[in-house]
């Protein structure tokens, strides 16, 4: 994942984009992503929207293309300085989401959405930082492990009937 987006929001009746901090009994405690990064309660009565969830409508109905991806693609076509703001025109978005996702559904991604999507793309671009996924997704070079759980070393012999290695093992055990 570029940019790690599990605990960045959208946060409904507030302006802006926003870091999830701790769950409260009454909402969630939440730093704003600007420059100032305030913290304040979101009310349990607001739609939080986790950015990491969202994803782009394509002309296939069954195949969403997930923000992050989105993300990522921008990320790679433009860096962090975008052709287009919230204010741009309606042909400056249309192409600028044609660049980014080209089978988007164009009747139900509406221009506001885009308007959105640039507007969160840059506030995200300049508060987080940008990890390449192909480091992530690269192969493990030789005698690497393949997992971060640690490596598990070579097994032992076969450890005979009564050996200490296993002191539960019967010869019956052994011959299956």
């Amino acid at each position: 994942m570029p940019y790690e987006l599990k605990e960045i929001a959208a946060i409904s009746g507030m302006p802006g984009l926003y870091r999830l901090l701790k769950a409260a009994r009454h909402g969630v405690l939440v730093e704003s992503l600007d420059a100032r990064a305030i913290r304040s309660m979101a009310p349990a009565r607001n739609k939080v929207s986790l950015l990491a969830e969202i994803s782009i409508y394509t002309t296939d109905y069954d195949v969403n293309v997930p923000l992050t991806d989105v993300f990522d693609q921008i990320h790679a076509r433009y860096g962090t300085n975008l052709p287009v703001t919230n204010k741009s025109g309606e042909a400056e978005l249309a192409e600028f989401m044609g660049q980014a996702v080209p089978d988007y559904d164009r009747d139900r991604v509406y221009f506001s959405d885009i308007k959105k999507l640039a507007s969160w793309y840059s506030v995200v671009s300049q508060h987080l930082p940008y990890q390449p996924a192909a480091a992530a997704d690269a192969e493990p070079a030789e005698g690497e492990p393949l997992s971060t759980g640690g490596v598990i070393d070579a097994p032992e012999p076969a450890a005979t009937a009564g050996a200490p290695g296993n002191p539960e093992a019967t010869p019956a055990d052994t011959a299956k």
